[in-house]
């Protein structure tokens, strides 16, 4: 028995033609359904269309009236840390007194104030936190989530957060994909022998982090005052030996060199990107290597705004994700990160709805089964609460106009 969605307001599919991702102008198109009904069966959807087109033996299944509501795929956040160790408040009133990110990370603040919380807690105290983040994070609509490791910086710390993250997978209805982030920080035990460290993230990490089978993607923060270009590479090189597609932090502090080699090293993504310039945006272009932009960021640290309508002209395929963490973006909304893309990146609501679906997933490369509403893909989706279209999402930033959410087929 499946169940019938009818009545839907408007039924935003957000692609209709299998696209693998939307690109630039055409991001705006949410392929949208007016009064429209939904089948989902056996976890996939498996039909859909205007009311008017309803076949007769749908009525057969469990029924659900969505009269003046909207049904829209399940946000894909493809870059969040969720499995971490404490918050660092203390660090946002220190912003607050005045001192920078940059400064704070000086002090052994920021990366390095939560490896050492780390080694203190137990994975099952960070499973703990991280479902606890992970509930949150469904019921504002998420569906499908990327969650990094980064926090650790030692063999066994890594392994704990990347554990945690796994059984997160097995104990919720998301969607789950890790990422090692070994690279995330230079700790303070090395920070006069970068090699050394390398050589561990490499040599050791990497090859027990692949023995459990506990990550899908390598990352690197390559950026101002952490990992080189060239740092980057060699450590995106040993992953990819292992199989590992890169997704890489680049251009949060500075114009790092970050976009360069991940366009040479074909990464999923480079994401961050408040700092980015036209010989970047350039390079990107006519490539599949995905900008997903973190506005949250930029709103929590007081930094710019990516450029987010000069690369959609570009013809770029620009995805959004909250970063979750709990030094830089300690949110996982995703209407959030809609608001903020339509006030302070000037993308349309319906662009913003891509990028939080579609090209999300595509990120992952994921968008064949999930963020889009098309027969034989996932039913991953969000039913809103009464609305008249998708505008009010980001409109109502600090209302959750989310319903209900269904993952694989089955109400949250």
């Amino acid at each position: 028995m499946g169940i019938l969605l009818r009545n839907i307001r408007r039924l935003y599919q957000v692609a209709a033609g299998r696209e693998r991702c939307k690109r630039g102008r055409a991001m705006q198109d949410a392929a949208v359904i007016e009064h429209a009904w939904l089948l989902a069966e056996d976890g996939l959807v498996t039909g859909l269309g205007p009311m008017a087109h309803l076949p007769a033996d749908a009525v057969r299944h469990e029924q659900v009236d969505c009269s003046g509501r909207l049904v829209l795929p399940g946000f894909v956040d493809s870059h969040t840390h969720l499995v971490f160790p404490r918050t660092r408040e203390q660090e946002f009133v220190d912003r607050i007194r005045g001192l920078s990110y940059e400064d704070i990370a000086r002090r052994g603040g920021g990366i390095l104030n939560s490896m050492q919380h780390c080694g203190e807690m137990s994975e099952e105290q960070l499973l703990e936190d991280g479902l606890r983040r992970a509930a949150e994070i469904l019921r504002s609509g998420t569906t499908t989530v990327e969650i990094k490791s980064g926090y650790g910086l030692t063999l066994e710390s890594e392994l704990k957060l990347l554990r945690a993250a796994r059984r997160i997978g097995e104990l919720t209805p998301l969607n789950v994909r890790t990422t090692f982030l070994g690279a995330h920080a230079i700790p303070k035990a090395y920070q006069h022998d970068r090699e050394a460290y390398i050589r561990l993230v490499c040599e050791q990490m990497l090859p027990a982090v692949m023995a459990e089978n506990l990550a899908d993607f390598i990352d690197v923060f390559c950026d101002i005052g952490f990992f080189t270009p060239e740092e980057t590479e060699t450590i995106l090189r040993a992953g990819a030996a292992y199989g590992l597609p890169a997704k890489i932090h680049a251009n949060e502090l500075g114009i790092s060199g970050g976009v360069e080699v991940g366009v040479k090293m074909q990464a999923y993504s480079v994401d961050h990107l408040e700092r980015i310039g036209a010989a970047e945006i350039s390079l990107l272009r006519d490539t599949d290597t995905v900008p997903v932009l973190l506005p949250s960021v930029a709103f929590f640290l007081g930094i710019p705004y990516a450029p987010a309508r000069a690369m959609m002209e570009a013809g770029l395929p620009l995805a959004l994700a909250t970063d979750y963490n709990p030094g830089s973006s300690p949110g996982g909304s995703m209407p959030f990160v809609m608001s903020l893309a339509c006030t302070q990146l000037r993308m349309l609501p319906e662009e913003a709805l891509t990028a939080c679906t579609l090209n999300g997933a595509f990120a992952l490369r994921m968008s064949d089964r999930i963020g889009s509403l098309e027969p034989g893909k996932q039913a991953d989706l969000i039913l809103t609460h009464p609305a008249d279209s998708i505008s009010l999402l980001p409109y109502a930033y600090a209302s959750n106009l989310v319903d209900r959410v269904m993952t694989r087929g089955s109400w949250v």
